[in-house]
Parts: structure tokens; C-alpha cells; sequence
């Protein structure tokens, strides 16, 4: 039963098999978050976006056709010091001026295990794309839809090469999406 109650869940997030119409979910904005840690040899910083926007459809009759696809504006980046928030904005890692937005487009999206999905997408950055498997854990409630992941990226996939050898290639992401049924 608790398989069942799992599967339900991922299947309203995003792909269903259930004979249901598309169903369009909706971002709380404000309980939503985008986060990274970068690591170095002496310590890590923490940050994230503060601005960010998602798309999302469930198209129950037709799982193949749902899709999420988020959009961060690179500018609203922060981190736990001023200086290092100002570098990260520079030439050396976003580039805010010439790339304004990360665009994540999912391509696939299959259930795993009882209360989990991955979703295999185009992640953009510095004009350069990436495909990256992201897995994500499913909580439901009659009001609500929340998205969990946790996972890492190679930095140096985009051309982010700055500081090599004292600053760690992955970077850690994590984020939470709410959204409003």
C-alpha cells in the first residue's frame, strides 16, 4: 500500500498514468529555493538564486508530454560573503551581463523507487548545454506539491574553469519547489 500511495504521488507531479487531464502546477515562489555549495581546500561558501521561475505540466493521459522547465536570472545570485558574491557575477563564473538566465528544460522524466523520479533534462549555462539527470523526491498534500532534490554538477562542463585546483569542480545543488494545486 505504501508503494501505491508513493507512486500516486510522483505520477500527480509529473508523468501519470491515471485518465486525468493535464494539470498545470502552479510555483509558491516564496517557499521555493535554488542553493549551491562550492568547495574549496580551505572551506566552502554557501549560497543560491534569489529569483527564478518554473513551468510545469503534468499531462496525465499522456506522460511523455509533461515537462518542467525553470528559468534563473543569474543576477539575483548570493552567497554568504559580499566580495565572493560580486566575483561570482563576473567573467570568471556567470557572467551575468552576456548570460542573464540558467534554463533547465526537462527531456525525460521516469518514476524510481516508491517516492521518486528522475528527470533528464538540458541544463543551459553560459550558453553551453549540458544534459544532467536530476533525482527528485515527491511530497504531496491535498493543497500542495513539493519537489526535493539534491545532486551535483560539474562546473567545468559549462566552461566555469576559474581557480582550478583550489576551488572543487562539483558543486553541490539543492532546491525545493512548492507548488500550489
Amino acid at each position: 500500500m505504501k508503494f501505491l500511495t508513493a507512486l500516486s504521488m510522483v505520477c500527480m507531479a509529473l508523468p501519470s498514468f491515471a485518465n486525468v487531464r493535464a494539470e498545470d502546477l502552479k510555483l509558491d515562489a516564496e517557499k521555493s529555493t535554488i542553493e549551491f555549495v562550492g568547495s574549496k581546500t580551505d572551506g566552502k561558501h554557501t549560497g543560491g538564486f534569489k529569483k527564478f521561475s518554473v513551468n510545469a505540466k503534468a499531462d496525465h493521459d499522456n506522460p511523455e508530454k509533461s515537462e518542467i522547465v525553470i528559468e534563473i536570472e543569474t543576477d539575483s545570485i548570493y552567497s554568504d560573503d559580499n566580495n565572493l558574491t560580486q566575483h561570482l557575477k563576473n567573467p570568471d563564473f556567470f557572467n551575468v551581463r552576456k548570460f542573464p538566465t540558467i534554463k533547465f528544460q526537462s527531456k525525460k522524466i521516469a518514476l524510481v523507487g516508491e517516492d521518486g523520479a528522475e528527470i533528464t533534462g538540458v541544463l543551459t549555462m553560459l550558453d553551453k548545454d549540458v544534459e544532467v539527470t536530476i533525482p527528485v523526491k515527491v511530497q504531496m498534500t491535498e493543497d500542495t506539491l513539493t519537489m526535493k532534490t539534491e545532486f551535483k554538477i560539474d562546473r567545468t562542463k559549462w566552461g566555469m574553469n576559474y581557480g582550478q585546483g583550489k576551488i572543487n569542480n562539483e558543486v553541490e545543488i539543492s532546491s525545493t519547489m512548492v507548488f500550489n494545486r
